[in-house]
């Protein structure tokens, strides 16, 4: 059995390290002081297949408690993932399919363990009661809420003014998530800051249920790449998990600077002390903020990659964005005709997910063939025996080959 830990210095350093807010927070300091072993929930949808930064904020904390010796559960919300969290939308979400949900929590536990000890979690799926409550058992979950509790939510209350649809499913989303700390007679769940209010709903449920309330520890959204909204996949300004090592260094490297602090303090293990100082040296102006930058991407893609790969990634940018080189090592891509549209080119080897992705990044001008930029999305390139190097950004090659 884990020992817990009860070092007050550690336990103020949880609650309050990338932390926006406790609910209660004298009493979940007083319940992590009594040495008791507590049972730590997270939530999350599979609403997408990849895990990223964003996510990792949230997990980290999760990480932090089960440091203390402390029961995690990783929760995913495979049933709740059907209706989606109606959180901060204006409009109904697609519903997703049996399919698109199995398909897209696949590997969460495997990205999740590149945080979290998952042989001491406590995976579970909220599809294993919810999936078994009879009509009667809803509309007794139901009568545990009011109208007037879950419309005033901001984003509901905007809908209703709005005469726009609001379906009595995503009415019922924030109960059905609150019903999951019931089950899991969670004592505290973590979640982002748009989430209080489902996480509050978890603590009014489970006193209707005659348990004891769960503590709330919310914690900071991290903004995407290019500052202002949350990462999201859906906005394409994120960095996964599961990243490469030179994409994820890549990608942190365009950070804009005043994102820098923000990064190390919810993003790398490094001592608040360490940032502070790391702080002070770019409010000085004595160090360019391009060299701290490289410090931050070499930490966050450490803990993901390992430190050989992470200093790889490093002498990557260095030699491809920095002095412009084409890396040693390329990939190789051969290919049966002898010319093809630079939009189906990018697409084929993999420089693209889609023709519509291949279209915008060519009017962006972030596509080079042999080095120089190609803003013609009708140009036909000419594949010789000897090949043409295909260029994505500033990190992205592959030379392509006439069989």
């Amino acid at each position: 059995m884990a020992k817990i830990i009860t070092d007050e210095n550690k336990i103020d350093e949880v609650l309050s390290r990338g932390v926006e807010e406790v609910i209660v927070k004298e009493n979940l300091k007083k319940r992590l002081m009594s040495g008791k072993k507590l049972r730590i929930k997270l939530g999350i949808d599979p609403t997408g297949s990849v895990l990223h930064l964003g996510h990792a904020v949230v997990l980290r904390k999760l990480k932090d408690f089960q440091d203390l010796g402390h029961q995690v559960i990783f929760l995913i919300g495979d049933f709740t993932a059907r209706i989606g969290d109606p959180t901060g939308r204006s409009v109904s979400r697609k519903p997703l399919t049996d399919k698109d949900i199995a398909a897209n929590m696949k590997s969460y536990t495997k990205q999740a363990g590149l945080i979290l000890d998952m042989k001491k979690v406590e995976i579970r799926y909220n599809s294993e009661w919810l999936n078994k409550l009879d009509f009667r058992e809803l509309v007794m979950l139901s009568s545990k809420v009011t109208y007037a509790q879950v419309a005033q939510r901001a984003d509901f209350k905007e809908r209703i003014k709005n005469d726009q649809d609001l379906s009595l499913q995503e009415f019922l989303y924030p109960v059905m998530q609150g019903y999951d700390s019931v089950a899991l007679k969670a004592d505290v769940e973590i979640g982002g800051t748009d989430q209080k209010f489902n996480l509050l709903m978890g603590r009014q449920l489970q006193k209707r249920y005659n348990q004891e309330p769960q503590e709330i520890i919310t914690c900071p959204l991290l903004e995407g790449l290019s500052g202002g909204d949350k990462m999201s996949k859906s906005l394409d300004n994120y960095i996964a998990l599961t990243e490469k090592p030179e994409e994820m260094y890549g990608k942190i490297m365009s950070l804009t600077d005043g994102l820098i602090i923000r990064y190390f303090t919810l993003g790398t293990y490094l001592s608040l002390e360490k940032i502070a100082e790391i702080e002070q040296e770019l409010g000085g102006g004595k160090v360019n903020p391009r060299d701290i930058k490289m410090r931050l991407a070499f930490e966050i893609t450490k803990i993901y990659h390992g430190e050989k790969k992470a200093v790889a990634a490093q002498e990557y940018f260095v030699k491809t964005v920095q002095k412009k080189e084409a890396p040693e090592e390329v990939i190789s891509k051969k290919l049966t005709v002898g010319s093809m549209n630079i939009m189906e080119l990018l697409v084929e080897v993999g420089l693209t997910a889609s023709k519509g992705e291949a279209r915008r990044l060519i009017e962006q001008g972030g596509i080079k063939i042999d080095g120089s930029a190609v803003n013609d999305i009708n140009k036909i390139i000419e594949i010789t025996a000897n090949g043409v190097l295909v260029q994505r950004g500033k990190r992205g090659f592959v030379r392509v080959v006439k069989k």
